[in-house]
């Protein structure tokens, strides 16, 4: 056979070629085998450590690509910054639309004042008549008490309408009883029955 192995005194080798091996301990016991168990032990931890780093790697990376998204590469303060001035735009946005809204209910405060909003008609039988108090007199005002009382007077064979300008409430005309009451009426004052 061609090279044999020999044994001399703990040491193994190969017969012819020159190399010499250590011989492997029997005994685990021995400082040489308690030593090659605590190293094959924390080989193991180690190996263990790498891979619970390694998979709480990957759920940080999966967290970080759901909060960045997947185009691009940022860090976080980086997005947090973009956020900030994101927000900020908004805000400025947001404001400056309340501002508009703010004018434009001002301005339509104004023009609703302005509009008639208060009404009364009055009825009555101006000749004294038993015809049904087919006359009648109606006051269109705005907020403020500005605007026009219209008297229609209806007799026999004719009507005639009468039309007076109100400022505040009051006219540069003379007023009817009737007249005045629809103003009254239309501004929520209370009409006493003698005016009647």
């Amino acid at each position: 056979m061609g090279a044999g192995l020999g044994h001399v005194d703990g040491w193994a080798g190969v017969a012819g070629r020159g190399v010499i091996l250590r011989a492997v301990p029997d005994d685990l016991t021995t400082a040489a085998g308690i030593a090659a168990l605590a190293a094959g032990g924390a080989a193991l931890l180690a190996i263990i450590l790498v891979l619970v780093l390694w998979i709480k790697l990957r759920r940080v990376r999966s967290a970080q690509t759901a909060v960045l998204g997947t185009s691009g590469q940022r860090d976080l303060v980086t997005h947090a910054e973009n956020l900030e001035i994101g927000f900020a735009q908004l805000q400025g946005l947001v404001e400056e639309t309340f501002r508009r809204v703010e004018e434009r209910l001002e301005n339509d405060e104004q023009r609703i004042q302005g509009s008639i909003s208060r009404t009364a008609v009055i009825r009555y039988d101006a000749y004294g008549e038993m015809s049904g108090r087919q006359s009648s007199s109606m006051a269109l005002l705005d907020d403020n008490g500005t605007g026009v009382v219209l008297s229609s007077i209806l007799h026999r064979d004719q009507a005639r309408m009468y039309v007076k300008g109100v400022r505040d409430g009051r006219s540069e005309l003379e007023l009817s009883p009737e007249e005045d009451e629809a103003i009254r009426t239309a501004m929520g004052e209370a009409v006493s029955a003698q005016s009647r």
